[in-house]
């Protein structure tokens, strides 16, 4: 196993515009093309990652029967609680527990298409009330980034810088918090190799928790934690808009060893359900680099992101799918 030590840009050069952000765009493009991957400084005061840790933690280490109150199983939305070993990557349960949150959305219980299903509200836990007011205002804050993120990343391709806005009129965000308690068994699957399946990953890691891994050249590599940055890489859907120029780059997380513990807060900023991703007309110098949409037999990637995630959320969870969305479960297959 090889480490890799993915590029590091700095969101300060936005912020000074610029030549600086002129070379951020040119480093945005170039980490999205060649690996999928970077770490991003984001200058986020440490109070407020601290505070954002520590809460994550007093969820983890709430009453059990706190946490069933809010699991999974009772959403037909794919909100609340998953306890370790209650999704599946590929077919193989990762051992981890963690709590999905989404937007506060009205219930579209017999919505067609029927990715409009995933709409509804989330599960909050009535013992941890200040959950909910830390995890909106996180996401409201990385909502912010993702979108000076896609603006930079249209202009390095040389488009409208905003070519996305409007597939983010009703947002469907994800954050999670997941906790990877230690295993006995060494290289247990934390969470099995996947890419996501929406735009852009913002993925916060306790300082020094190493675990992740990266597919490069086809061979796993360990990324090294860099402190006060995202890990950020693209989703399926970006490849898709550059037919390929930028490619989603398959990941894993290998659970810490017995005696410890991982606490890692992924924030996907993905567009709106119904949202139909563009092929975008990239710059002439770049269009010889876009490589094509990398398909596989059992995930062929479409324009429309609800139909992605409806079929990653029915995969990952399939006990959720048989209780709530009987007839759906084939679409899963």
């Amino acid at each position: 196993m090889s480490v890799r030590e993915l590029p590091v840009l700095d969101a300060a050069d936005l912020v000074a515009g610029g030549e600086r952000a002129a070379q951020f765009r040119l480093q945005l493009r170039a980490a999205t093309h060649d690996v999928g991957f970077f770490h991003l400084r984001h200058g986020i005061p440490a109070e407020v990652t601290d505070e954002l840790f520590a809460t994550a933690r007093r969820f983890f280490a709430l009453p059990a029967e706190d946490k069933a109150a809010v699991e999974m199983r009772r959403s037909p939305w794919f909100r609340g609680y998953t306890r370790v070993g209650g999704e599946l990557t590929q077919g193989v349960a990762d051992l981890r527990e963690q709590i999905d949150i989404g937007p506060e959305r009205e219930p579209r219980a017999a919505a067609q298409p029927a990715y409009l299903r995933l709409d509804g509200p989330n599960q909050w836990p009535e013992a941890l009330p200040e959950l909910r007011t830390s995890l909106e205002a996180w996401t409201e804050r990385l909502s912010r980034l993702g979108s000076a993120l896609l603006e930079e990343w249209a202009e390095a391709l040389g488009c409208d810088r905003h070519v996305f806005a409007s597939l983010f009129e009703r947002p469907s965000t994800l954050l999670k918090l997941v906790r990877y308690p230690g295993q006995i068994e060494t290289g247990a699957q934390g969470v099995g190799a996947h890419k996501d399946p929406g735009i852009l990953t913002l993925l916060l890691i306790e300082p020094g928790a190493a675990g992740l891994q990266v597919l490069v050249d086809d061979k796993w590599v360990d990324v090294l934690p860099v402190d006060d940055t995202f890990v950020v890489n693209i989703g399926e859907l970006l490849e898709v808009a550059t037919d390929g120029y930028l490619r989603a780059t398959k990941h894993r997380v290998v659970s810490p060893i017995d005696g410890r513990e991982r606490i890692s807060i992924p924030f996907f900023f993905n567009p709106s359900l119904d949202a139909e991703v563009p092929r975008l007309t990239l710059a002439p110098e770049l269009r010889s680099g876009a490589r094509g949409v990398e398909h596989e037999a059992d995930n062929i990637i479409g324009s429309c992101y609800g139909e992605n995630l409806l079929k990653a959320r029915l995969r990952a969870h399939p006990d959720v799918a048989r209780i709530h969305h009987p007839d759906l479960v084939d679409q899963g297959a």
